[in-house]
């Protein structure tokens, strides 16, 4: 049986102070600091590396609501930020209110938004998520997947900012509704290391569970995680208060990452002599692989 090697931990992007909260996206429009605080330190007790600051479009406010939540969260919490916004203007509002360096979440691999973006993140000496979305939309496969990498690490290069500044994101997708893009996913982490040397990966984990039940989300999410860290996955920006992703994400759990490999290698495994939790964790992976099809049943098939 090959030896499953130790993953180093993962860095966590916590995603919870995002616009789209039914208790955050009003303390925005309220300024509510109490809100955004308390969120904030919440996240920073959990573990997290990072936050990611969602402010969503911003179309209106959105410079003068991304500087306060910037500055309102750095004065709770010493943790680096990611600004995610599609607003240009907002994140650059971000960048000058930060304290040390930011990542911005993120740039595609559209020449306007390149353009746009990667002069500010020279000026602002920043980081940047790599977000693998061509002018074609969502790449089908990890080949695409790979061409649009490089092709976004020549521009980045051609703008003078180095690998060790870029986060790719190879755009995590719904099992419930796009089962081949998850394995198309999965498929070009595993090369992403020779392909981008020094560039860290990141993604947003909760996606790979989006509309599946709630109930069902989370061990979605904590096999994805064992299955892109053996492929050596850098980071995720993740639920910060799930506790025992977060133990995964730490190392924790080796019995887990053990199977899921396992299946991950073609290895047969004897679910007779397996706890309930580990089958699960069997099952879920040969969904992820694609070995079966999804279906809210899929623990119960």
């Amino acid at each position: 049986m090959p030896k499953v090697r130790k993953e180093d931990p993962v860095i966590l992007i916590g995603e919870n102070i995002n616009a789209m909260s039914k208790t955050v996206g009003p303390a925005m429009k309220e300024r509510n600091t109490k809100v955004i605080q308390e969120l904030a330190v919440a996240q920073q007790e959990a573990g997290m590396d990072y936050l990611d600051i969602n402010i969503g479009p911003a179309k209106r406010e959105g410079p003068e609501l991304m500087e306060w939540m910037v500055k309102t969260v750095q004065e709770v919490v010493d943790l680096p930020l990611f600004l995610d916004t599609t607003n240009v203007e907002a994140i650059e509002a971000g960048l000058k209110a930060h304290k040390g360096k930011a990542v911005i979440n993120s740039i595609s691999c559209r020449p306007e938004r390149m353009e746009i973006l990667f002069p500010l993140v020279k000026k602002y000496e920043a980081s940047f998520v790599g977000l693998l979305l061509g002018v074609e939309g969502i790449p089908r496969d990890a080949a695409e997947r790979g061409a649009l990498a490089a092709e976004l690490l020549a521009k980045a290069a051609e703008a003078g900012i180095p690998n060790e500044d870029i986060w790719l994101d190879p755009i995590v997708l719904p099992v419930s509704s796009q089962q081949e893009q998850v394995k198309g996913c999965t498929e070009f982490m595993e090369m992403l290391k020779d392909l981008a040397p020094n560039c860290k990966s990141t993604c947003g984990l909760s996606n790979v569970s989006n509309g599946a039940p709630a109930e069902l989300r989370p061990i979605l999410n904590k096999t994805y995680l064992i299955m892109l860290g053996k492929y050596g996955l850098c980071s995720a920006i993740v639920n910060a208060f799930d506790k025992e992703l977060i133990e995964i994400a730490r190392g924790g759990r080796a019995d887990l990452a053990k199977l899921v490999h396992q299946v991950m290698d073609g290895e047969k495994v004897d679910l007779k002599a397996l706890t309930q939790e580990e089958i699960d964790y069997v099952k879920t992976a040969k969904l992820l692989l694609g070995h079966s099809l999804y279906s809210h049943s899929w623990l119960k098939l």
